[in-house]
């Protein structure tokens, strides 16, 4: 039996916290950084006392020997423990400890806070930190309002758009925005009062206007469509320097009723395949079509491509986890899935996830749904409510090379709206929070799980 360290040893240190002796090693207080009080209070050779909570200092100590938050710290204030980390120089654990997407709960998420906006715009996209710490940036109108990890401080900047329809952070404080009526994708500083450090524009076409935009950890990459929108293709900048470096899926549009007309609005890095997803969608008197694309960035070459026709997608996202990408039917509202591992091979029907016996083509029941993946789940608005998609693992492995695809089995839960709520307009995700946004609403919701976090 292990038996504990005592005081008189010299890797302990005993600190008395407001009356409160605590004992931990060197080594625990030593991770807390060069610069921090605990890492000077690993130093002393007797008990230091310190006037502050001793309740705060437990949890804080947990963290710090764990990584993780501990139980008990639902009874606790968030802004009581962000005054506390700050005084023992410990914020970035404390922030870890609550944003960390280990810590996301899907099936015991609840609406724990509302976030209110400044005037009377309704948000036209969101885009979560680039550091998964939990925090938000908030498109309405001309406006970019940011929100820090502990969703207490915020601060707004003015835009040269009426509108902003793509955004991303592509570095701590660095926003990529762009418009579909306003040439070129701007780089905003938000530390710099949000000044615009360049404007991004595609090559040797003029008056270019912004449809996406994606990153991976070397790449930043633009949909752009002409003004004229007769051609669109997306570029390829180094992330750090911003230099163009390559063009991919061009399109020039010769005649009516071409399939090139449609420019790609949602970009996906898929770092397990080191792909690029694309996808855009048009609707017109005979219908809605669109495409999914896949594309080798270094070789330029497409190396998969769907026609969408029947039951077009409303939305579509791709989940690494789950090797996947998804889709919610324009016509059916139904979820389909495809598995990422058959991409570049024979042609892969969708596989409907809802009831395929019951969908109908002649209606447009997906109109407006979002669907997004995060972590093992993908989540999928249907009106005022949203579908929870999660995969149900059989036992049967099967060929271990995978060289032949079994039909996977997803099961869904529902979350419950409330009666009148509008219809949800945007969902995504950071740390261990779901953000989303809903129709003629001036604010955000914020979803977490309650076991998980502490009261906000």
């Amino acid at each position: 039996m292990n038996i504990p360290a005592t005081a008189h040893e010299p890797n302990v240190v005993s600190i008395n916290v407001g009356g409160r002796i605590f004992q931990t090693t060197k080594q625990t207080l030593t991770l807390a950084g060069t610069d921090s009080l605990l890492s000077q209070l690993a130093t002393e050779s007797t008990t230091r006392f310190v006037d502050r909570d001793p309740a705060l200092f437990s949890v804080l100590l947990y963290i710090l020997r764990t990584g993780n938050l501990p139980a008990r710290s639902t009874s606790f204030d968030v802004r009581d423990l962000i005054e506390e980390s700050r005084y023992y120089g410990i914020e970035p654990f404390l922030i870890d400890s609550l944003s960390n997407p280990s810590q996301f709960e899907a099936f015991d998420l609840r609406k724990s806070r509302i976030l209110q906006l400044n005037g009377r715009d309704s948000p036209s996209t969101i885009a979560p930190t680039s550091n998964a710490g939990g925090g938000l940036h908030v498109a309405h109108g001309s406006k970019i309002t940011s929100f820090d990890w502990s969703l207490r401080r915020k601060s707004t900047v003015l835009t040269n758009f009426s509108a902003v329809d793509s955004l991303l952070e592509i570095s701590p404080g660095v926003l990529a925005a762009g418009a579909t009526d306003f040439p070129g994708l701007q780089i905003i500083d938000l530390q710099n009062g949000g000044n615009v450090r360049t404007t991004l524009n595609w090559e040797n076409v003029a008056s270019s206007t912004v449809q996406g935009v994606g990153s991976s950890s070397e790449f930043l990459f633009a949909s752009f469509e002409s003004s004229r929108r007769n051609s669109n293709s997306i570029m390829v900048y180094d992330l750090s320097t911003l230099l163009p470096l390559l063009e991919l899926d061009r399109r020039d549009i010769y005649g009516a009723g071409n399939d090139s007309a449609i420019p790609s609005n949602k970009l996906r890095w898929i770092q397990s395949c080191n792909l690029l997803m694309v996808s855009g969608s048009h609707a017109s008197p005979s219908g809605v079509s669109g495409h999914v694309r896949f594309w080798d960035v270094r070789s330029r070459s497409m190396v998969c491509e769907i026609k969408e026709r029947e039951d077009c997608f409303a939305d579509v996202a791709v989940s690494e986890n789950l090797s996947a990408v998804f889709k919610v039917g324009v016509a059916s509202g139904e979820v389909f899935y495809m598995d990422l591992r058959g991409l570049g091979g024979k042609d892969q029907p969708w596989v409907c996830l809802g009831e395929e016996k019951k969908r109908s083509l002649n209606e447009r029941k997906g109109v407006g749904c979002k669907i997004e993946s995060y972590g093992n789940h993908v989540f999928c608005s249907k009106g005022s409510g949203i579908e929870l998609w999660s995969e149900v693992i059989t036992g049967l492995v099967g060929n271990a090379s995978r060289d032949v695809l079994e039909e996977r089995v997803f099961r869904k839960n529902s979350f419950a709206a409330d009666s009148g709520e509008n219809k949800i307009t945007g969902l995504t995700f950071g740390g261990s929070r779901m953000f989303v946004t809903r129709k003629d609403q001036q604010s955000i919701e914020v979803w977490q799980s309650p076991s998980r976090g502490v009261s906000m």
